[in-house]
């Protein structure tokens, strides 16, 4: 059960996190997992404690959704050069 929270949650985070960074239309389902997913360990190294520790709460929401849209930032420059 707790793979499939973790893909449920980790989808809805990477979803938020391209709405926010506006490169919703550019990834799917598959790459909004990823991102979430990334983002969540983002989170975790930058903001230090542990994600699967602390459970689902709306702190580590929050810090998941900061970490993702970390990583979609630097996926931005990355490739265009400048954070939109």
């Amino acid at each position: 059960m707790g793979l499939i929270l973790w893909l449920v949650v980790g989808g809805v985070i990477g979803w938020l996190a391209s709405m926010i960074m506006r490169t919703d239309a550019q990834q799917g389902i598959f790459l909004n997992i990823v991102v979430g997913i990334v983002g969540a360990m983002i989170a975790t190294l930058i903001f230090g404690g542990s994600i699967n520790n602390s459970g689902l709460t709306l702190t580590t929401f929050l810090t998941s959704l900061v970490g993702a849209v970390i990583l979609l930032a630097i996926v931005n420059l990355v490739r265009r050069g400048a954070v939109r």
